[in-house]
C-alpha cells in the first residue's frame, strides 16, 4: 500500500521536531502514533490526528504506530477496531507491523502498578465513586484526603492483588496513585489507576476483571513503544503533568514528550464520539457509515476521497486554540478534488416528459460526449438520442419570471451535445393543472451545437433519452444540524437536527453509461452536482448520493437568513 504524501507545511509541532533533530533529541529518531480507543467509528476529527501523526513520520523519516488503547471494555469491539483499521488504511496511510493494543501491555501495565505500591506512591482506596468525587474537592477548594490514603504498603498490595483474583465487587476498591489532594490541577488529586469491571474484554475475554484508567495506560503504552512526540488534542493539556508523573516516579527508560494541538471543530455538525453514539442508537443515522455522518466511513460513502480530506486536513493547518472550521471549507476541497477526476455524464433527477414533434418515431441517434472537456485523455462515451426525453422540471416554466432564460412556450434552448428545441405546446394534468408533458420542435441544422443563421440561445440544459435511460435513486444529502454550533450549553443537541438534511428522490432517470457503475463510483452529474454510487443499489435501481454541490449553495442560503 503506498503512502500519503507528507506534509510539508511548517507549525508549532513541527518547530518542536525540528529543534529536537537539531539538539540530537531521542537520538535523532521520530516516532508518534495515532492511538484511539476503539469504542466508536473514527471521524474527521481524527483524521486530523491521522494526517498529523503520520504526516509527521513520513516528513521526517521516523515511523507512526496504529495502536488501539483498549483500557476499557465497556462499548468497546472488534468492529471498531476494525473500523479504525480499514479507515487509516483508505486515508492513506501505513504502519507496516506495528499495530499494538493497550491490552497487550495489561501484564507490564499491572507491574507497573505494583512498583508504584512498593515505592508509597500508590495505594487502594475503597471509597465509593461518588464519595471520591466529594473528595476530589473543586476549582477553588482543594481536595481532602482519603481515609484509606495511609494504608500501609503490605495491605495494599494484599488488597490490589485480590482485586486482581476477581474477589471484590465492582466499585468496591480502586488503586489511586498518592500525589497531591491540593494540587490547583485536580487531575493531581489523587487520580484513581485501577478500577475494578467484571466485563469481558474484546480481546483478552475474562482473564482480568481490573482494568488501567487510560492515564495510567497511555503515558507508559507511549514509552513501551518507544515513542518520542505524543500529539493529543488540548483537551488533554491538564494531562500532561499526570502523564510525566507516572514516567518520572516509574523512572521508565523512555520518556515521550505530549505535545497538545488544537481538536478539529466543524461547523453544522456533531465531534463527540458519545453524541454520535447516540445518533446511530436512536435510529437518527442509518448507522455509522450514514453519509450524513461526519465518520470516516460515512464520508467515504457519500463520495469523499482521501485526497480531498488530507488536503483539508493540510490546509486547516495545526494551531494551539480550539476554533470552529466552517463545513464550506471540507466541502470545497472535496469539490475541488472531484472536479478533477470525476468524468461528467447526464442525469435528471425531477423528470418531465419532452415529446420532440419533428422528430421521425422510432429513429436513435448517438452523441459523443466527452467524460470531461478539459481532459480529453480520460475518453468519451455514446449518449442516445430520441424523440422522448426527459429534462428537469425547473428547466421548464410556463410563466417565466424575468432573467429565466431555460425553456418556455415559445422559447427555445439547445440541449446538452445536441440540437436547439422550442416549446411549442405543454399537457397538463386535468385534476392539478400541473405540466406533465412538454412538446417541442428542433432544429435538425443545430446538431454540432451552433445554428447556420448565427442565431443564439440563452441557455444549455441537460437530458437523457426516455427509452434509453436508466431508473435511479438519488439521495440529497445537506447538512446534518441547522445550525452552526448545535452543542450549545443548556441545548439538547437532538433538537437542532435540520429536518432536510436528506431528501430522497425515487424516480430519477440516468444516461445508460452507468449501467456498469459499482458503489464507490464517482461522477458529476451535468448541472446537478457531484454524486457517489452507492451501496444499496441493485440490479434493479442504482442508488446514488450527492456528495457535494457544484458550488457553495448554502452560503447562499445562511446569508439571506441573515438578510
Amino acid at each position: 500500500m503506498s503512502q500519503a504524501r507528507s506534509s510539508k507545511s511548517s507549525d508549532f509541532i513541527r518547530d518542536i521536531v525540528n529543534e529536537d533533530m537539531k539538539t540530537g533529541k531521542h537520538q535523532g529518531r521520530v516516532a508518534t502514533r495515532f492511538p484511539p480507543e476503539p469504542n466508536g467509528y473514527p471521524h474527521i476529527g481524527h483524521a486530523k490526528s491521522i494526517c498529523l501523526n503520520f504526516g509527521i513520520s513520513l516528513q521526517y523519516g521516523g515511523t507512526c504506530n496504529l495502536r488501539m488503547d483498549d483500557t476499557d471494555p465497556a462499548g468497546e469491539s472488534m468492529e471498531y477496531v476494525e473500523s479504525l483499521i480499514r479507515d487509516v488504511k483508505w486515508l492513506g496511510f501505513d504502519w507496516g507491523d506495528r499495530l499494538y493494543y493497550a491490552s497487550d501491555y495489561y501484564e507490564k501495565l499491572y507491574q507497573y502498578a505494583v512498583t508504584l505500591i512498593k515505592r508509597g506512591k500508590a495505594y487502594v482506596c475503597s471509597l465509593s465513586a461518588d464519595e471520591i468525587r466529594e473528595y476530589r474537592g473543586t476549582f477553588t477548594e482543594p481536595g481532602k484526603e482519603s481515609p484509606f490514603r495511609d494504608r500501609s504498603v503490605e495491605e495494599s498490595l494484599d488488597l490490589f492483588t485480590r482485586m486482581r483474583a476477581g474477589e471484590f465487587e465492582d466499585g468496591t476498591h480502586v488503586l489511586r496513585a498518592r500525589i497531591d489532594m491540593a494540587s490547583p490541577n485536580i487531575t493531581m488529586r489523587d487520580p484513581v489507576m485501577y478500577r475494578i469491571k467484571k466485563e469481558t474484554h474484546y480481546r483478552t475475554g475474562d482473564t482480568w476483571c481490573i482494568y488501567p484508567m487510560y492515564d495510567f495506560a497511555h503515558c507508559l503504552s507511549d514509552s513501551i513503544e518507544g515513542i518520542t512526540h505524543s500529539i493529543c488534542t488540548l483537551e488533554f493539556e491538564n494531562n500532561r503533568p499526570l502523564y510525566d508523573w507516572f514516567l518520572d516516579q516509574l523512572q521508565v527508560d523512555h520518556h515521550p514528550q505530549q505535545i497538545e494541538f488544537a481538536r478539529l471543530n466543524l461547523s453544522y455538525t456533531v465531534m463527540s464520539k458519545r453524541k454520535l453514539i447516540e445518533l446511530v442508537e436512536k435510529g437518527i443515522a442509518r448507522g455509522w457509515d450514514d453519509p450524513q455522518m461526519p465518520t470516516i466511513s460515512g464520508m467515504r460513502r457519500r463520495g469523499y476521497t482521501p485526497e480531498a480530506i488530507r488536503d483539508f486536513c493540510e490546509r486547516i493547518g495545526v494551531a494551539k486554540n480550539d476554533s470552529l472550521v466552517e463545513m464550506a471549507f471540507l466541502e470545497n476541497c472535496v469539490r475541488e478534488d472531484l472536479n478533477e477526476e470525476s468524468p461528467r455524464v447526464m442525469a435528471v433527477l425531477r423528470p418531465l416528459r419532452v415529446v420532440i414533434d419533428n422528430y421521425p418515431e422510432g429513429r436513435v441517434e448517438e452523441f459523443d460526449c466527452p467524460y470531461h472537456p478539459q481532459k480529453p485523455e480520460m475518453g468519451s462515451r455514446k449518449v442516445p438520442f430520441s424523440r422522448e426525453l426527459y429534462i428537469e422540471q425547473e428547466d421548464f416554466m410556463e410563466n417565466p419570471p424575468k432573467k429565466y432564460y431555460r425553456l418556455a412556450p415559445g422559447r427555445e434552448v439547445r440541449l446538452r451535445y445536441g440540437y436547439f428545441v422550442k416549446c411549442v405546446n405543454v399537457v397538463k394534468d386535468p385534476n392539478t393543472g400541473e405540466v406533465i408533458e412538454i412538446h417541442c420542435t428542433f432544429d435538425p441544422e443545430t446538431k454540432s451545437g451552433f445554428a447556420p443563421d448565427g442565431r443564439k440561445v440563452d441557455a444549455t440544459i441537460h437530458w437523457v433519452s426516455a427509452a434509453h435511460s436508466l431508473p435511479a435513486e438519488v439521495r440529497l444529502y445537506d447538512r446534518l444540524f441547522r445550525v452552526a454550533n448545535p452543542l450549545r450549553e443548556g441545548t439538547d443537541f437532538i433538537e437542532f437536527l435540520n429536518p432536510k438534511s436528506v431528501e430522497i428522490l425515487m424516480n430519477c432517470r440516468i444516461e445508460p453509461s452507468m449501467k456498469e457503475t459499482v458503489p464507490g463510483d464517482k461522477y458529476q452529474f451535468e448541472r446537478l452536482g457531484y454524486f457517489c454510487t452507492d451501496p444499496d443499489s441493485s440490479a434493479n435501481i442504482i442508488v446514488f448520493n450527492r456528495t457535494v454541490t457544484l458550488r457553495d449553495t448554502w452560503a447562499k442560503i445562511v446569508e439571506k437568513k441573515k438578510a
